[in-house]
């Protein structure tokens, strides 16, 4: 497949094992300073956070820290009254325990609130009624993912940064993706542009958490699958369970688009990003708009799929 010359902006990676079969970096870092993307330069990859939050969650109860049944009530105590008392972290997980999303992305978004911290986010959490009973539907969630963050911090009593480094990260070798303050990106790093091409520092949180907002780049996703379908980061019996379908095309944190296929991915204001490996090959898709992806990733499907 090819990259087109000026309509992406980002990277794309295609890669079988040790060989590597597409690797094209296009567009620009930073538009101001003439900054082109490189095969290593650092994207947000938005809601692709989710499955690394999923993987310190199910790392935790595997060391028997928490349950798929514990409540959300028995960590939280007095915050987040809102939150039904029946809320497990298996409903957190497979996004079905119906709690009000602070982040609903079938509603008009609100103005982005200051959220750097932990405590920043438990605010923002509050004060959204149950909209459904717990693990009655499926309606994907990011505040269960925020929520799920809150927990992991209470019972490891680590912030939920450096969970997801010790726990998902430094195993898998990706060196290069952390938690970064989007108002002050370091170098490498590219900035996110709306359609008007403006940045989108006004648009994210200055710090991500649970749901979304942790940078990485191309070649680091293609280290995580191998460490997490091989077992380094949760042991290969947790990694079957996560991958078991609990809803219609997802596990626990991980979308499952079609039988043999694995994927994160997310998008927001100037963030797109979709890795999806199947049959022993990885496709990652990440870019520094939020159109980033378009027929591009109808072709990786389709690569991917094809006898």
């Amino acid at each position: 497949m090819k990259v087109p010359l000026t309509t992406f902006s980002g990277v794309v990676l295609v890669s079988r094992g040790d060989e590597t079969l597409v690797s094209e970096a296009r567009g620009f870092a930073h538009r101001g300073y003439g900054v082109e993307n490189t095969a290593d330069t650092r994207f947000a990859i938005a809601s692709g956070t989710k499955g690394f939050t999923a993987l310190v969650v199910v790392g935790l109860i595997a060391e028997g820290r928490l349950s798929l049944e514990t409540t959300a009530r028995s960590i939280l105590g007095a915050d987040l009254p809102l939150i039904d008392d029946a809320v497990t972290v298996e409903h957190l997980l497979t996004h079905t325990s119906g709690i009000g999303d602070y982040c609903d992305e079938e509603a008009d978004p609100p103005p982005t609130p200051l959220l750097a911290t932990s405590a920043d986010y438990l605010g923002a959490l509050d004060g959204f009624p149950q909209r459904s009973v717990p693990g009655t539907e499926f309606r994907y969630n990011n505040g269960a993912f925020a929520v799920l963050g809150l927990l992991a911090e209470r019972v490891a009593g680590r912030p939920f940064p450096d969970l997801v480094h010790e726990r998902v990260c430094a195993p898998a070798g990706m060196t290069d993706t952390a938690f970064l303050r989007s108002d002050a990106l370091p170098g490498r790093t590219a900035t996110g542009y709306l359609e008007d091409g403006r940045t989108n520092v006004f648009s994210l949180p200055v710090a991500g958490f649970g749901d979304g907002g942790i940078y990485s780049t191309a070649p680091d996703i293609r280290k995580f699958w191998p460490a997490f379908l091989g077992g380094r980061i949760v042991a290969r019996e947790w990694v079957t369970r996560m991958l078991r379908p609990h809803t219609d095309r997802y596990g626990l944190g991980f979308w499952l688009p079609w039988p043999g296929a694995v994927r994160l991915e997310g998008g927001d204001h100037g963030v797109s990003f979709r890795s999806t490996h199947a049959n022993g090959t990885t496709a990652t898709l990440i870019s520094n708009h939020h159109r980033g992806g378009g027929p591009l990733l109808r072709q990786l499907d389709e690569f991917l799929t094809k006898p």
